[in-house]
């Protein structure tokens, strides 16, 4: 890829030889911007020693990232319990605990595409169509076009699942005079057990999803709150504090002040991006200095492993060369393989590339 962001050759593999053999063929080359992956570091270094090689920002970001959710979930334990009032409860199994649930009506799109599809249905059968035709018109099952035309309303089409018989409708007053009687303290295991004792068996979840609009379970005191996910606690983390909403900063503050470790991951990744940001690379010694005395899982490896290829990384904090032009490229490659199916070789993906 020149710095035009056109592409000049593409080579087979991920091998060092390749590159190494044609940089050598092609002197003259001064600036190699790269990921992080050793095979180009090798071959930029045996076919074009005196060029500058730059490690890519965003790899440098993404490799950080990967960090960081080693380290996350390797103190989730300690965000157990946290007051995240926006980030949402786990359902539970256990129905004495999470009490009847109401199916929602469907707001926004949901609700948009289900008033269409009733108004399409309608719209055919006032012309006459029947219902196989509708199905076969409109590439649907006959039991979807069917619920839909016996609905008379839009509305009905979600909250005439909640009124659906079940064989189990029979047991409805003696299972609910058992939680009565219990207080409430029976849960839905053993619910399940008293049936299949009275020859009743019935397979637990579909005891659990009728009991849940059935039978009425006393109030209990809510379970405490699952720790943040992974992968959300990375999101509040890595990502600029300008992009937080102001629930989302509350959230990574609860996080902070749980886990020191997390605090500490938190500023090690602030220092990090404003070198890149400021392009003040010369810091990065001092940095990998404080990430290893941290001690953190995932960090610490990340910063030792950037001493490998110091340099590069350096040069890509400081530098404004970056591998964005070759990532669109890449994108339009990947393309081009779809439309050949797998079926071309090298050599005409290689023209298709480049004549592109």
């Amino acid at each position: 890829m020149s710095e035009w962001h056109h592409p000049i050759e593409v080579l087979p593999g991920r091998e060092s030889a390749p590159l190494a053999a044609w940089l050598a063929a092609h002197p003259g080359v001064e600036v190699i911007c790269r990921d992080r992956a050793g095979a180009y570091a090798e071959g930029a270094a045996l076919g074009a020693p005196d060029a500058l090689q730059v490690a890519d920002g965003f790899h440098l970001l993404q490799n950080l990232s990967q960090a960081v959710g080693k380290c996350v979930a390797a103190h989730r334990d300690d965000l157990h319990g946290l007051d995240l009032p926006s980030h949402g409860e786990p359902e539970s199994d256990d129905v004495r605990a999470a009490g009847p649930v109401l199916i929602p009506l469907p707001t926004g799109l949901s609700a948009e595409r289900q008033r269409t599809h009733h108004a399409m249905v309608h719209g055919l059968l006032n012309e006459g169509m029947g219902l196989r035709a509708i199905a076969r018109h409109l590439g649907w099952g006959r039991h979807t076009v069917q619920r839909y035309a016996r609905a008379a309303r839009w509305q009905d089409t979600v909250t005439g699942r909640r009124t659906r018989t079940s064989h189990l409708d029979v047991r409805r007053f003696y299972l609910q005079r058992r939680i009565d009687e219990t207080g409430g303290r029976i849960s839905i295991k053993e619910v399940r057990k008293e049936l299949a004792e009275r020859g009743r068996p019935v397979p637990y979840t579909t005891l659990r999803d009728w009991a849940r609009t059935r039978l009425q379970w006393p109030e209990a005191p809510a379970p405490a709150a699952a720790a943040p996910s992974v992968r959300m606690v990375v999101g509040w983390i890595t990502r600029h504090p300008d992009t937080l909403t102001q629930d989302e900063t509350q959230q990574l503050k609860a996080v902070r002040v749980a886990c020191p470790a997390l605090e500490q991951t938190h500023q090690l990744v602030r220092d990090f991006g404003e070198m890149l940001t400021t392009r003040t690379g010369a810091r990065l010694p001092d940095w990998i200095d404080a990430a290893c005395a941290a001690a953190l899982p995932g960090i610490t490896g990340f910063a030792r492993g950037l001493t490998s290829d110091l340099e590069a990384v350096v040069a890509g904090l400081t530098l404004h060369w970056s591998s964005g032009g070759t990532e669109g490229t890449v994108a339009r490659i990947k393309k081009i393989k779809r439309q050949l199916y797998g079926r071309a070789g090298f050599e005409l993906l290689r023209k298709m590339i480049l004549l592109q």
